[in-house]
């Protein structure tokens, strides 16, 4: 299948309904490239034993190595990169955790 160009915010938009339901946006070796919108409030928590970076296509988030994700603007829609292994709630599962992800 030929690779396919498309507007990741736009995309969000159009399919992420609420704020931390995290969608893969695409696969690199063994790692995703995930896609969410962030909301007010989510879980402390801290990712032992993987690393993930962020890149904020909209809005601001602060950052910090223990984290609780959470917006600093309306509604930032944020790229993960990060093994395809990670939960989005690390080390804290709760109400919030998806582990079953939707792709776009």
């Amino acid at each position: 299948m030929p690779p396919h160009k498309i507007n990741l915010v736009e995309a969000a938009d159009q399919k992420i309904k609420q704020v931390f339901d995290p969608h893969i946006a695409g696969d690199v070796n063994d790692a995703q490239v995930k896609i969410a919108k962030f909301g007010d409030v989510f879980d402390w928590h801290a990712h032992d034993d993987e690393d993930e970076a962020f890149l904020v296509q909209r809005g601001r988030m602060p950052r910090s190595v223990e984290h609780r994700p959470r917006s600093l603007s309306e509604e930032p829609v944020v790229l993960m990169f990060e093994p395809a292994t990670t939960l989005n709630t690390g080390n804290a599962k709760s109400d919030l955790t998806v582990a079953d992800l939707k792709r776009l």
